[in-house]
């Protein structure tokens, strides 16, 4: 929160600002303002530009009667070349001074502290123990193991129904494919079980059933083997509450954000994407542990379209002078 004093000191230096840039760029030409869509400091309803910056920008510019238009860049990285190449005669929006930026641009007095925060999918309060090891059983795909486990048992099955069709040589009891095939089938799983109470009477039939009891032993300690390492991961990757908790996990944030050179600093694999609404969207699918961003973006989307479904861990981290916003 700005304080009142502030805020108003900061209006000051912000008309300042406007009226140099005005009488440069002459009275009758209208200022160029780039930014970019960065809830709640610029929020695009359609057409319509509303939010922190923008409402504060048509507030200085209305009271000293300069003309402006907004030119939307889709990231930072646009939004300091339009800057920088003179597309624009100004910026405005989520953007943190840094030493490198302060080579290039001339920045006003911040208007915002904030620093980096982390978010996360929300846990529900009301998850049970169950639920949530069942959850984690999906995550780690065991529906694709489970039809896998089906599909190949059909191979033993039918050449056990094969050689076996015959009840007064075999094991089945009926000689037609149904439902013989159905007997076999439940042979072939109840043997992969370690459970079946018969074997095949048959030389080629017992061949088969000591070859497919061994693959049954080999894949059912692989299939162990991967479930328990499936859980694992997802039990380390659902501890994250700072960013010690970071390496080791996949993060989200913006192309040339402050957030992705910090994150690149510390060791940690970083997917950049061009906006941070395709982030928000990686972590909702499960794509990425986290997204890590400028701490009001975050709070601001946890508390609107992302309410009930994500939610921000740790405190705010990062917090330096040279992260600022304006």
């Amino acid at each position: 929160m700005i304080s009142l004093n502030a805020h108003r000191f900061l209006r000051v230096l912000l008309s300042l600002a406007v009226g140099l840039l005005a009488c440069i760029s002459g009275a009758q030409a209208p200022l160029k303002v780039a930014t970019r869509v960065i809830p709640p400091f610029v929020i695009q309803d359609k057409e319509r530009l509303t939010g922190f910056s923008v409402d504060l920008w048509k507030e200085l510019t209305d009271k000293m009667g300069v003309k402006s238009s907004f030119v939307v860049k889709p990231t930072i990285v646009d939004l300091l070349a339009a800057v920088k190449s003179h597309e624009a005669d100004a910026g405005i929006a989520a953007i943190s001074i840094t030493e490198e930026r302060d080579k290039d641009f001339d920045f006003s007095q911040p208007m915002f502290d904030a620093g980096l925060q982390i978010m996360v999918p929300k846990k529900s309060e009301n998850q049970s123990e169950i639920r949530s090891i069942w959850n984690q059983l999906l995550a780690a795909g065991i529906f694709r193991w489970l039809a896998f486990i089906f599909i190949v048992g059909l191979i033993p099955a039918h050449v056990v129904w094969l050689f076996e069709r015959d009840p007064a040589k075999g094991l089945l009891k009926n000689p037609k494919y149904f439902p013989g095939i159905f007997e076999a089938y439940w042979w072939s799983l109840a043997c992969l079980a370690t459970q079946a109470e018969e074997m095949p009477r048959t030389a080629l039939g017992r061949v088969v059933a000591v070859f497919w009891m061994f693959s049954a032993v080999v894949f059912v300690a692989f299939f162990t083997a991967q479930i328990t390492a499936s859980l694992t991961v997802q039990q380390l990757r659902g501890t994250i509450n700072g960013p010690g908790d970071l390496p080791g996990k996949r993060v989200a944030t913006t192309t040339g954000s402050t957030a992705a050179a910090y994150l690149h600093e510390q060791g940690v694999t970083v997917l950049d994407f061009p906006q941070i609404d395709q982030a928000y969207d990686a972590l909702g699918k499960g794509d990425v542990d986290a997204v890590v961003f400028d701490s009001p973006s975050l709070q601001y989307f946890c508390t609107h379209d992302g309410k009930g479904r994500f939610d921000t861990v740790g405190d705010v981290f990062k917090k330096e002078s040279s992260n600022k916003y304006i």
